[in-house]
């Protein structure tokens, strides 16, 4: 932690925690967190702000970072284009673009309770980045017996024991249920909520229920983290209503929800689409519940999961090679090439849903941006996603390439919002931060991390927020113009 006394003068702030928007002030820093203006500037560095925008740190509330999926999918990634960043980066590289981007903090959203430790290691490996890891405690068979049991106290037990163990932040359910099937023979993307798991009396709803009052409990900072069925298949967006319905009264997150928002299927008239203005509906009106999209964006990347039934379906339906590595723990995941393109049905309906989302979401506070890196692009991939959101002539022009009939029937194409200035920090910095739980990150006031990013404004948004102008952690000036400058890991988030 820097001990260096200094004030950053006069910078444009953007803290939509304090309700700051674009107003002209002062920071004050010392000992890595920033503190109350002195009585004295004597004995302060001053470092001029001046015609800056000045944001806390990004917060990415859900990436794939550390771990064995990482590992396999570095192995299996498509050639890195020239001048672009690998697909999956090493972990240097990884927290070195993070940080020159301006993020600061990183959650990985699917690490196995027998692969915790390697991924710890892995991530104290990383660069400037505080990083945290959401264990996938509900694929182990001493939990599934607890939920099936319906023994609150030793789900408690158990789900308190594994975060502490693991050296976890949250609890991470992908599929709920899957697994089993899928280990059973059986296909393990294709149930609904109430089919009950082979061998069990648990069904995948009583699953959710449980484990989300388990976590709750235990008083973990960050609620249950859901990944629910039946992700990437048409007619899907029944699931997720069903799952916002089942946890319903219980706090919890809502994780690349773009995935799970499709229409098709037997069920539904029409072909493959969005099932966005429903869903939207249930969501805004029961704010116990956050979100993050998952959006997708076009060209090459690797799909990894912690649903490997899902990862060996998407495999068989695109002929590519795929790797898992569920057969030596008790929850893994599933890892293969994918490219998405403008041209195709399915990749353009998956661009269009995630921007519904996003744009038609009431309250920014309950939404993180991300692309589940690196499920629907990479997170070097944010500042288009930005400009996509701020900027809607240059979102029309993106909708004008996409497949025909994609542009002709999705809600897009009628949304004229544009975010803000103010609402770009709140999704990628103030909203994270509080949905993860973090009272010291996500905004600018006495007591916060001094995790601060400075950029050039512009009307390109994308620019802009590529390459900030310098970008502080823990009051340390770790990158500037795109470049860094200091090298030094940043701390292990663990829930206490």
């Amino acid at each position: 932690m820097s001990s260096d006394r200094f004030v950053l003068a006069g910078g444009t702030i953007h803290d939509p925690a304090h309700d700051r928007d674009g107003v002209v002030a002062d920071i004050w820093i010392d000992g890595g967190r920033i503190v109350a203006a002195p009585d004295t500037e004597s004995g302060w560095r001053r470092v001029d702000a001046a015609g800056l925008v000045v944001m806390p740190g990004g917060v990415d509330l859900h990436s794939h970072v550390a771990g064995p999926k990482v590992a396999a999918g570095r192995r299996i990634a498509p050639p890195a284009a020239p001048g672009r960043p690998a697909a999956v980066p090493t972990i240097h590289a990884t927290g070195a673009l993070y940080a020159a981007l301006g993020y600061t903090t990183v959650f990985d959203a699917a690490i196995a309770t027998g692969a915790a430790a390697l991924a710890h290691r892995e991530l104290a490996e990383m660069p400037v980045l505080d990083r945290g890891i959401y264990l996938l405690a509900a694929d182990d068979a001493d939990v599934l017996a607890a939920l099936d049991a319906d023994d609150a106290a030793a789900t408690a037990r158990l789900l308190r024991g594994k975060v502490g163990a693991g050296g976890g932040w949250g609890v991470k359910v992908a599929n709920p249920g899957g697994p089993v099937f899928w280990k059973y023979g059986r296909r393990g993307d294709q149930h609904d909520l109430d089919t009950t798991l082979p061998g069990s009396t648990l069904s995948p709803r009583r699953l959710l229920e449980r484990l989300a009052r388990g976590v709750q409990t235990i008083g973990l900072p960050h609620p249950l983290h859901v990944h629910t069925a039946n992700l990437g298949l048409p007619g899907n967006w029944r699931t997720l209503l069903e799952t916002m319905r089942t946890l319903d009264g219980h706090p919890a997150h809502l994780a690349h929800v773009q995935f799970h928002s499709y229409t098709g299927g037997d069920l539904d008239e029409g072909s493959f689409g969005s099932g966005v203005a429903t869903l939207v509906e249930w969501f805004d009106a029961h704010p116990g519940l956050t979100l993050d999209v998952g959006q997708v964006l076009f060209g090459d990347t690797v799909a990894m999961t912690g649903d490997s039934a899902a990862a060996e379906h998407l495999a068989h339906a695109t002929g590519m090679p795929w790797m898992s590595h569920d057969q030596h723990l008790s929850g893994g995941c599933g890892v293969l090439p994918i490219r998405y393109r403008e041209t195709s049905l399915v990749h353009a309906w998956q661009w269009a849903i995630g921007l519904e989302w996003f744009l038609t979401v009431a309250d920014p506070w309950r939404i993180a941006l991300t692309t589940d890196h690196p499920n629907g692009a990479s997170f070097t991939a944010y500042p288009l996603l930005m400009r996509l959101l701020g900027d809607a002539p240059f979102r029309r022009a993106a909708l004008e390439r996409i497949h025909p009939a994609v542009r002709s029937r999705s809600p897009l194409a009628g949304i004229d919002r544009e975010y803000s200035l103010q609402e770009l920090c709140i999704v990628t910095r103030a909203a994270p931060a509080r949905i993860a739980g973090l009272p010291h990150k996500g905004h600018l006031g006495v007591g916060a991390d001094a995790d601060i990013t400075l950029y050039r404004p512009g009307a390109d948004l994308e620019a802009m927020f590529a390459v900030p102008a310098r970008v502080y952690k823990a009051g340390r000036l770790v990158a500037e113009e795109g470049h860094l400058r200091d090298a030094t890991p940043g701390r292990a988030l663990v829930a206490e």
